[in-house]
This record gives structure tokens, C-alpha cells and sequence, in this order.
């Protein structure tokens, strides 16, 4: 113990030094992604699909057919022209067909082999894969391109930057005009944008253009990898016999470099030399040798990549091949997992898909090239006319889907008596929709009082298209 008196010594304060707190950010900082041009039957097929997805998407709208555009979605006048057809807002049963139909292709291709449609078809894969082209030979193969950026900013930087720049907005805006395009008729919409005429046209020529350029120009992976549901739902159409590209870990491991003459088995080596030439071609900047993963677009480049490799040291193909996780584990022959496509989802999908669509096809060759709206007078709901006569009025919207002038008949009946007084045959033009005031008699006392059923029948002279109509016929009391 210590007593009062006892004089206290002050304790020794050693000052501790803080440590910076660690800190973790929210999102990962963005690494370029720079693929490596390679050349094989993977990127062979996605070069011809490109070319014929744009011969398509670029050409479409410039074919005629008869004296109008081949394929156009016209909102204002509210008809779609798809070949020889003409739809109206009343056939959107089609547009819904349609696209349930994409739907279940989608899932069916996905379930048999992948992202067969992001590797190959997707407009995000497909504009990315032209822009890195425009890139590529403007600027150079990947290492220049790399120590591109990296470097000082120079005359050459600047005007390679520009060129590219230039060229890629060029595009954008061309794309944005073809899409346009398809809604509104692309010859009035390149006469109105050389006029500045049409603002709803222009911006959404500058928008969809500007989208082009910024998701192909700069997000590119990143829509894959962070905006694209497919994605994020893949997985749900995944199973064990799926083709997907695969990596086979147990002829590869361990990897490491080593030259062609050595006995790299004795070594405990196996074929993978650890070049990451797969890694280097890969669009999305993966590295396909960690196996499955959801960035992955099935587009092979990195098998022609590896089979390329494998060529210059003499060992065999297919260490990164299109294959199924039951094959890769069991050491399936490819004729195995060939027999494994045919399993039942895939049928199922397959017979649903054919199903929708030979109905679409026969709703299709049914279907009325004549289409008939009926609408009451709201203003007078019936009136005595001159010879003891009680009439209704109606308005008949008759729209001629042919691509030829038609001349219809029009009759009315389900009422004792009652008769079409005003014009019975009205002619409307190709395509066109025409309002007629139509004027439908009884005899007065014929009827009882109230609501009654009446029917209209239209039907063309030409026998291109028949239909019946209900409505009502009011009777006052």
C-alpha cells in the first residue's frame, strides 16, 4: 500500500501511431479489356454472321415491294408492312405470337448449346466486334494499342484517337438513321434529316446512335458482364449436357512453359504451356481455364486460340473445346455427348417451338386481308324517318389489308325487315382504312322495345376477304 503522503509518479503516456484504416470500395475499378486478333473456324463464324446480320439490318429498309417499303413498322398511320403482309393494330396477336416464339428459340439454342446467340448474333457482340475492328486498323494490333494509351499524348496519338473517333461516330449515326428507318419510311427520313426537319426523327437518330457508340465503344464487356439479364438467368437453362466451352483440367494441369522437345510428362506437366494466349483473345477478358463462369459469351475464340498453340507443340487439339461438364468429367467421345442432346427438356422445348409455330403459319394463311370496326352514332340513338321507318346510325372503319384496291358490300340483317339504306358498296384503296356512315332501317312497330342484335356483312367483290360484325339496333320506347 501506498500512503497519502507518498508522492505520486505520473504514469508514462506512449503515444501508439494509428494506422490508416483499411478502406474497400463498393465496385471494382474498370480494367480495358485489349483481346488479341486470332484467326480460326470460330472467328470465321462470327465474321460471317456479323456480315449477315448487318447486310441485313443495313439493307432491309431500302427493299421495296410493290410501290412501298419492304419491311416497315409506320406507328404513325399505325400499320406494319412485313413482305406481303399488312397488319394493323388489331392483328398485335402476331407481333405477341412472334415474339414468344423468339422466346422459346432462345431457351431451346440455349439449353443445347449456350450463349450461342451472345457470341454470335447479339447486337452488343456484334457492333463491339466491328468497332474493335475499326480500332484494330486504325491503331494497331493489341500491343500497340496498349502502349497506345499508356503513352504520352503525341500528333500520332492524336490523330490516330481522332480517326477512330471519327469514324466510329460515323457509324453510330448511320445506324441510328437504319433504325429509324424501319419505323419510318427511310427514303421521306433521309429528305427530312438533309432538310433538319423532324426533331422526334433527329433525336431518336442521335439517341440510338449515341447508344451504339457508348455500348460498343467504350462499355463493350461490361454490358455483358453487368447490364444483360441473359446473364444473369443462363444459369437456369444450364444443365450437366449443355455445350458449352470447357476447359479440360485433367489432360492440362499442371500448366507451366517448357520447350517442344522436352518430356514434359516426366516433368509433371501437362499441355496447358501457361501462354494466356486464351486470355488474351477473349472478348470479356476471362480466363476460361477457371471454369464455367456467367461472363463467359461462348464465342470459341479462345478454342482457336488454344488449338493454334497446341499445333506449334505437336500436341493434340481440344484441350479447349466445345463440350458438355458430363463430358469433360466422364471422358465422353463426342458421339456420346451428341446422344446426350436429345434429352427431354430439349424435346419439350423443341415440340412447344414447333407447335406455336405451325399455328402461327396456319392462323397466317387464314387470316382476313379485310378488317371492320363497327361504332354506334353516340348522338342520336334512333330516330323516325320519313315512310313509318325507325333508323339507326353506325360508322363502319373498313380497312383494305391487300396491296390492291378493293370495292365491298355492305349488308345488314338479324332484324325482320331491316335493310342498309345508305351506299351498300364502298371502294378503298391498297392498304388504306376508310370511315363510312352507314344507315340501317326497320320498319316501325316491328321490333319490341330495347336492345336487339344485328349483324353486318361485309365481304369484297374479288372474294379477297368475308366478315361478320355485331352490333346493336336500339328500338326507343
Amino acid at each position: 500500500m501506498t500512503s497519502d503522503n507518498e508522492e505520486k509518479t505520473p504514469k508514462k503516456v506512449i503515444p501508439i501511431k494509428a494506422e490508416p484504416a483499411e478502406t474497400h470500395g463498393f465496385f471494382e475499378a474498370h480494367k480495358r479489356v485489349y483481346p488479341r486478333s486470332i484467326r480460326g473456324v470460330f472467328m470465321r463464324w462470327r465474321w460471317a454472321l456479323v456480315i449477315l446480320t448487318q447486310l441485313v439490318f443495313y439493307g432491309l429498309p431500302w427493299l421495296e415491294w410493290g410501290q412501298r417499303q419492304m419491311v416497315l413498322f409506320d406507328l404513325g398511320a399505325r400499320r406494319f408492312y412485313l413482305f406481303g403482309l399488312v397488319l394493323y393494330p388489331q392483328d398485335f396477336i402476331y407481333l405477341t405470337g412472334l415474339l414468344i416464339l423468339s422466346a422459346l428459340a432462345l431457351f431451346l439454342f440455349t439449353a443445347v448449346a449456350g450463349r450461342l446467340w451472345c457470341g454470335f448474333s447479339c447486337p452488343q457482340t456484334v457492333y463491339t466486334e466491328i468497332f474493335m475492328w475499326i480500332e484494330q486498323k486504325i491503331e494497331g494490333d493489341r500491343s500497340a494499342r496498349i502502349r497506345l494509351d499508356q503513352g504520352k499524348w503525341t500528333f500520332e496519338k492524336l490523330w490516330k484517337k481522332s480517326c477512330t473517333q471519327l469514324v466510329w461516330i460515323v457509324l453510330s449515326v448511320w445506324t441510328g438513321f437504319t433504325f429509324v428507318g424501319y419505323f419510318v419510311p427511310i427514303r421521306e427520313l433521309g429528305v427530312e434529316l438533309m432538310a433538319f426537319q423532324g426533331t422526334w426523327q433527329i433525336f431518336w437518330v442521335l439517341f440510338y446512335g449515341f447508344a451504339t457508340y457508348g455500348n460498343a465503344g467504350y462499355m463493350r464487356e461490361q454490358v455483358c458482364k453487368y447490364m444483360c439479364p441473359y446473364a444473369r438467368f443462363q444459369s437456369a437453362m444450364f444443365d450437366k449436357d449443355t455445350l458449352i466451352v470447357s476447359y479440360d483440367p485433367a489432360r492440362g494441369e499442371n500448366r507451366g512453359p517448357r520447350k517442344k522437345d522436352v518430356d514434359y510428362k516426366a516433368q509433371g506437366l501437362g499441355d496447358c504451356i501457361d501462354c494466356k494466349l486464351c486470355v488474351q483473345v477473349c472478348p470479356v477478358g476471362i480466363d476460361i481455364r477457371n471454369g464455367l463462369q456467367y461472363e463467359c459469351i461462348g464465342c470459341g475464340l479462345c478454342i482457336d486460340a488454344c488449338n493454334s498453340i497446341m499445333d506449334n507443340m505437336h500436341y493434340p487439339r481440344g484441350l479447349i473445346r466445345l463440350t458438355t461438364q458430363n463430358g469433360v468429367a466422364k471422358g465422353w467421345k463426342q458421339a456420346q455427348i451428341l446422344r446426350r442432346v436429345l434429352r427431354p427438356r430439349v424435346l419439350i422445348y423443341s415440340s412447344v417451338l414447333l407447335l406455336l409455330a405451325v399455328a402461327m403459319v396456319v392462323s397466317m394463311s387464314v387470316r382476313q386481308p379485310l378488317k371492320v370496326d363497327v361504332i354506334r352514332d353516340r348522338a342520336s340513338l334512333a330516330r323516325i324517318v320519313a315512310g313509318g321507318k325507325l333508323e339507326n346510325v353506325y360508322r363502319l372503319q373498313v380497312m383494305n389489308a391487300t396491296e390492291s384496291p378493293q370495292t365491298y358490300r355492305i349488308r345488314a340483317h338479324g332484324l325482320e325487315g331491316a335493310e342498309v339504306v345508305s351506299e351498300t358498296e364502298v371502294q378503298v384503296l391498297p392498304a388504306e382504312t376508310r370511315g363510312v356512315a352507314v344507315r340501317v332501317q326497320i320498319p316501325y312497330g316491328s321490333a319490341a322495345a330495347g336492345s336487339h342484335t344485328l349483324l353486318f356483312d361485309i365481304d369484297a367483290t374479288s372474294g379477297q376477304g368475308k366478315v361478320s360484325e355485331k352490333s346493336v339496333f336500339i328500338v326507343p320506347r
